[in-house]
């Protein structure tokens, strides 16, 4: 399963990375999310983890993600490690000028097995 999506935002990028990019805003944003917090202590980098609940078909879904890649201020790859919802998720922005971005959202991945019939 591959989903991607983007918007213009009247925002300066960097500003819009910080908060897409922190998955602690996570449960303001996207619809079904319950909660996320970090495992692993700061700075910010390639190899972070933080754990999410969220909800997908009236499931509950826990799931431990991995910063994968990082190019501060521009994009974030997640990727899961422990779920049973595997999932890719890429967010880039764009500056488009000093007050507006193009932000774009690349979710790879999905349930595996017999969950895979649910949401086919």
């Amino acid at each position: 399963m591959q989903m991607s999506g983007s918007a213009e935002i009247a925002r300066p990028a960097a500003e819009v990375f910080a908060f897409v990019a922190e998955p602690e805003n996570n449960p303001r944003w996207q619809s079904g999310m319950r909660e996320c917090r970090w495992t692993t202590t700061p700075p910010r980098r390639v190899g972070s983890r933080y754990e999410q609940v969220a909800s997908f078909l009236g499931r509950r879904i826990e799931s431990t993600f991995e910063v994968t890649a990082l190019d501060a201020g521009r994009s974030i790859t997640i990727e899961t490690r422990e779920s049973t919802f595997p999932i890719r998720v890429t967010r880039s922005m764009r500056p488009l000028g000093d007050a507006r971005c193009h932000v774009e959202a690349l979710n790879e991945g999905g349930p595996g097995g017999p969950r895979r019939a649910l949401v086919a």
